[in-house]
């Protein structure tokens, strides 16, 4: 610690000192190391990955190298089209083109300094269609990671969701999992069985769960292990308490130490937000959430806003995130019994039984109101239509997906796998997750929906699909939708009648997956106030910054791709001014726009 720490008071002093250890953070933190920057990490839990832990790990990210070596080349030009048939007029277009020029420089620069690796998907098309989407190539996937190179670091690494773990703490990678599900369908499948399973129970020798990672658990694991290797120091159990401003300035902040105490740390480049976002800020959450989704969150307990919370009390502004202040994904619920929330399993309906031909969601009045096949965030966005506003009795929230025997067998529904095991099924029932009707009017009078509306809306759907059309939702009509469905389905892989009964349904909820709304902020992840003036020394990235989409949801991993570019970017600015500074050069010269 210099002199002119000791006369400002601070207990220590850093160059970068950065809050939250999700992608976002542990990017910033590694990419200032390696620019040669000494950097702080503070993490207000005991484990790295916040969210990035229990997400898919999907990172969208367009024009970069990967794609070509994938054999789907992806053009920035065409993403830029994208972008703008997506987002349109509602504002950002500065940080939208800073993050389409940073992306492809970012993802190579991480997979050359560290062991941040990623492969682009052949097919894993964008969510909206338009002018300049893409069938593949912008998806970036983590590749997986073996986290017994982390040896007793690895308990440092938040666990997925339990719902995504098999046998107690085995992840299975996507192109696993029809293997596993159907072990003696072929001498292939047997065979990976056996070495998934083999792999596991020789990791539970050594460890709580197993080291196979994959999505974002092998994401976070893979920023940690680079971290380590650079000798970055993390500090866990270290919260930020407060923002130290000065002027003009934020100058460094004050945390709380494991044992208690406060610490005073100041921040020679600045400060960095990234602790996830408003998602269970009390206060944030009910002011800008619609009512009928504020009661659900798929973000960690932890994540109370303390990033913004305390950037708000040095003068920082928020943005209401455009077109919707969160990112959505409908989940069902197996509750706890006692009552337990924290002990309910809630499952994300992604992509394994919405799109699939079938099943219908309706409302409290029988009827469908949206595309049951559009991205996660989309169909709940057509939950919350009616029910914005303030008004709790909206009509479409909660929402009941219904299937019949055939789907369930075929694709099994939410929590309960594909099968034909009546055992499984009825004890889904028994714990009331699945609900079950002999008819479809005693399925309408046991999910206390429209009995009359229900039947007309299977009758019209059933007359439809039939033929492969859906007038009502164009269902099946996008390539994102189609690629979900089953293309032994024809023609259309999203539709075909419902049969007779007996009729399943699960009932599903908007929950939060991240944040749109958050910090305001400049292209280089500059926060600013209420006046759009630059709040120096205080950065943000990840969900602490306001969406760069508005509200919109382009494609898979539309939250990763932004958290690491960002963070990216916001190191390389910090650097480059502080070289201008040496230099003598002008201050407010951009250097990385």
């Amino acid at each position: 610690m210099g002199a002119a720490g000791v006369q400002q008071g601070w207990d220590e002093e850093v160059d970068l000192l950065v809050f939250g250890a999700g992608a976002a953070g542990m990017t910033t933190a590694l990419v200032a190391d390696h620019e040669g920057l000494e950097v702080l990490l503070c993490e207000k839990t005991g484990a790295v990955g916040g969210i990035t832990s229990t997400s898919g790990g999907t990172t969208w990210v367009p024009g970069t190298a990967l794609s070509v070596e994938a054999g789907v080349p992806d053009r920035l030009e065409d993403a830029r089209r994208f972008l703008q048939s997506v987002v349109g007029a509602r504002g950002g277009d500065d940080a939208r083109e800073a993050f389409l020029q940073s992306g492809p420089q970012a993802i190579e620069e991480l997979a050359h300094i560290s062991e941040v690796k990623f492969f682009a998907a052949t097919a894993h098309p964008d969510y909206v269609n338009g002018p300049g989407s893409a069938w593949g190539g912008r998806a970036l996937v983590p590749v997986p990671f073996d986290a017994r190179v982390l040896g007793k670091d690895f308990a440092r690494v938040r666990p997925p969701r339990k719902e995504f773990m098999g046998l107690g703490g085995m992840m299975v990678a996507r192109s696993d999992l029809n293997a596993l599900l159907t072990p003696f369908a072929s001498v292939a499948n047997f065979r990976r069985t056996i070495a998934v399973v083999g792999r596991y129970a020789l990791d539970r020798l050594r460890f709580a769960r197993g080291t196979q990672l994959v999505m974002g658990n092998a994401l976070a694991a893979r920023l940690y292990y680079s971290l380590r290797k650079r000798n970055v120091e993390v500090r866990f159990d270290t919260p930020l308490v407060e923002l130290v401003r000065e002027g003009e300035r934020v100058t460094g902040a004050v945390v709380a130490t494991p044992g208690g105490a406060r610490r005073r740390i100041g921040a020679r480049r600045g400060a960095v937000l990234a602790t996830g976002g408003i998602t269970r800020h009390p206060a944030l959450r009910n002011q800008l959430f619609p009512a009928g989704a504020r009661e659900l969150s798929l973000a960690p307990q932890t994540h109370t806003g303390d990033g913004v919370d305390r950037a708000r009390q040095v003068g920082a502004r928020v943005e209401d995130g455009g077109d919707s202040p969160g990112l959505w994904m409908p989940c069902s619920i197996l509750r706890a019994p006692g009552g337990d929330a924290s002990a309910d399993s809630v499952w994300p309906h992604i992509i394994l039984d919405r799109a699939k031909p079938g099943l219908i969601a309706v409302n409290r009045r029988g009827e469908r109101f949206v595309n049951e096949s559009n991205s996660y965030h989309d169909f709940v966005m057509g939950m919350l239509r009616d029910a914005r506003g303030g008004n709790e009795s909206g009509p479409n929230v909660p929402a009941h997906l219904i299937v019949d025997a055939a789907f369930i067998r075929e694709y099994g529904l939410g929590l309960l796998m594909p099968g034909r095991s009546a055992a499984r099924i009825a004890r889904f029932e028994r714990l009331g997750y699945l609900v079950k009707g002999s008819t479809l009017a005693e399925l309408a009078a046991k999910l206390q929906v429209n009995a009359a509306g229900l039947a007309r809306t299977v009758e019209a759907y059933n007359r439809a699909a039939a033929d492969g059309k859906d007038p009502a939702f164009h269902r099946g009509s996008s390539p994102m939708s189609r690629f979900n469905g089953d293309a032994r389905q024809q023609p259309n892989p999203c539709l075909r009648p419902i049969g007779a009964g007996p009729y399943y349904a699960v009932t599903v909820w908007p929950a939060d997956l991240a944040c749109s709304a958050g910090l305001s902020g400049t292209a280089n992840g500059e926060v600013t106030d209420s006046a759009g003036r630059v709040i120096e020394g205080l950065f943000a990235c990840g969900n602490d910054l306001a969406s760069i989409f508005r509200g919109t949801y382009p494609g898979p991993g539309t939250t990763l791709g932004p958290a690491i570019v960002f963070g990216w970017r916001i190191a390389k600015h910090v650097t480059q001014r502080g070289t201008q500074a040496a230099r003598s050069v002008p201050p407010g010269v951009k250097v990385c726009a």
